[in-house]
């Protein structure tokens, strides 16, 4: 499974992003995809996830209202709409996949298959 993301940019705060994330082979081993974070000196964090199946959709207390993950199946992306970011939304983030769905989405442990990642920075 190959992830790679796009989009990551510097804005100012409130500005909004839309991060990409192209998958290939669309095989049944991205059937939960999620956008993780990682801000310096932190471990990765969740951000939201999607079930392709179902559309099923979850999120992280901080970001939500803010953030909206959604997929095109049609052609195998993943986005995050990132709206009225903070500062504090500064980080690396990552797309990633694993084959079932799972409770801790949130968990870096739950995905076998990363992207290399695309830098958000927000400055105040």
């Amino acid at each position: 499974v190959r992830l790679v993301e796009f989009g990551g940019a510097s804005v100012q705060a409130g500005g909004s992003l839309r991060l990409a994330c192209e998958a290939s082979p669309n095989t049944d081993s991205t059937l939960l995809l999620g956008w993780l974070r990682q801000s310096q000196g932190m471990s990765r964090e969740g951000v939201a996830a999607i079930h392709g199946p179902s559309g099923t959709t979850y999120y992280d207390d901080p970001i939500k209202g803010r953030f909206t993950i959604s997929q095109d199946n049609a052609k195998n992306t993943l986005y995050l709409q990132m709206n009225n970011l903070k500062p504090d939304d500064t980080a690396m983030y990552y797309c990633a996949a694993r084959p079932v769905i799972t409770p801790s989405w949130w968990s870096e442990r739950s995905y076998p298959y990363w992207g290399q990642g695309t830098q958000v920075t927000v400055s105040s």
